[in-house]
């Protein structure tokens, strides 16, 4: 049992004074620390600095590790060059990132104040060193192939590496699936995918409506995405429609990535289904798909997460540049609403998302705690300044203990 007593406490929607926070793997208790001391006389009591700030733990939806590697390989500002050139150095990006180059990638997201992340595995080379990593860490064994005479070989290859990471026997690692997208997954495969999730109880993501040449490939197969099937995979239609891929979803609540150029009618099946938006800014730039629009999410009472996606499309794991380039790309919300809904997305919100018992500072909840040292006494505007100013993390607890990297 322990004893933490910063000077400020962000649960993350109030904020507390002059309370102390008692826990073990979890929170046990918050109350003033000479209450805390007379009922847990033998807890170890650490004091912190003048202007400290115990949170949530970050949590970072929608990360692929695997494509740690990249830095100038890839080409940005439109997303079917970006494409093409992933393709192109593929086996140079995968090579390139070993088992070091993956456990840096983690650990910048650590030293960033992220407690859990979900992966996003392609090719379940990231198994080991996520397995090993201090985070949480939700695994995501992702799905493609759009092919019908490749579904049965794709489909093996996906349980083997599915079945690998359910042998991962350790506190915070929780196997799951991803179904790539719309464009890539044979229905026969999602149906197959959607049983194993579905009779497991596993959480489930999927990347949707991400760009224009996806818009177009679904409603029309036409756009950038027809010379891109046609000369690879032979391919001369998608293979499903938008509707057709939501509706497979009908009744599981389901992480959908991007959503940027989702319509109306998309939105109302996302909110009836209870789905989640994952919304990554930095990516969505990068790979010129434009800006979410984060207040038709809020119309239709779809709750949205933030998450860095994976080194592939952005230049950095951290979730609080993340949350500064969404303030400033959602230039049309309120300032201080929109910040405190972004701390509250990377939170709460992503907790609730990924069934994980965290994303708050309260009694019952695992200690996925990080400890900031604030400048000043911080005023209402606590949101923006967080999400500004990048201030030092000088602690990360997760599950209750003090970690420093893998």
């Amino acid at each position: 049992m322990q004893i933490i007593t910063p000077h400020y406490i962000l649960t993350p929607n109030v904020l507390l004074s002059n309370m102390s926070v008692a826990f073990d793997t979890t929170i046990k208790k918050i109350a003033p620390l000479e209450d805390l001391k007379k009922e847990f006389g033998d807890a170890a009591v650490t004091r912190l600095n003048k202007n400290s700030l115990l949170m949530p733990g970050l949590i970072n939806a929608h990360v692929h590790v695997e494509f740690s590697a990249n830095k100038t390989k890839l080409s940005y500002g439109d997303f079917v060059p970006w494409l093409y050139s992933v393709i192109e150095n593929r086996d140079e990006l995968i090579n390139g990132c070993d088992d070091a180059c993956m456990a840096k990638a983690i650990n910048s997201m650590l030293e960033s104040g992220i407690t859990t992340f979900g992966a996003i595995s392609s090719h379940g080379m990231d198994l080991n060193v996520c397995a090993s990593s201090p985070q949480n860490v939700v695994f995501f064994n992702e799905l493609i192939g759009s092919q019908a005479t490749m579904a049965d070989a794709l489909f093996g290859d996906f349980l083997a590496r599915l079945d690998a990471s359910k042998s991962i026997k350790r506190e915070g690692f929780y196997p799951a699936v991803a179904i790539h997208s719309p464009y890539s997954v044979h229905p026969i495969l999602i149906k197959k995918a959607l049983q194993i999730v579905k009779d497991e109880n596993l959480k489930l993501s999927a990347h949707f409506m991400e760009s224009s040449a996806e818009r177009e490939w679904l409603d029309k197969n036409k756009g950038d995405f027809k010379d891109f099937f046609e000369n690879l995979l032979k391919q001369k239609s998608s293979v499903s429609n938008s509707s057709e891929f939501l509706e497979y979803f009908n009744g599981y609540e389901t992480l959908l990535t991007h959503v940027v150029k989702a319509n109306e009618e998309e939105l109302q099946t996302l909110s009836s289904n209870k789905h989640t938006v994952i919304h990554c800014p930095i990516s969505n730039r990068l790979l010129g798909n434009g800006a979410l629009d984060l207040k038709k999410l809020q119309k239709h009472n779809i709750r949205w997460i933030c998450a860095t996606d994976g080194l592939s499309s952005n230049y950095k794991l951290d979730l609080f540049e993340e949350m500064k380039c969404a303030l400033f790309m959602h230039s049309d919300m309120p300032l201080l609403e929109l910040a405190k809904n972004l701390i509250k997305s990377v939170t709460k919100d992503a907790a609730d998302a990924l069934g994980i018992n965290s994303g708050e500072i309260a009694e019952g909840k695992n200690a996925d705690m990080i400890v900031l040292d604030l400048e000043s006494e911080p005023s209402d505007e606590l949101a923006i300044h967080l999400i500004l100013h990048r201030y030092n993390i000088s602690k990360v607890y997760i599950n209750g203990k003090l970690k420093k990297g893998i």
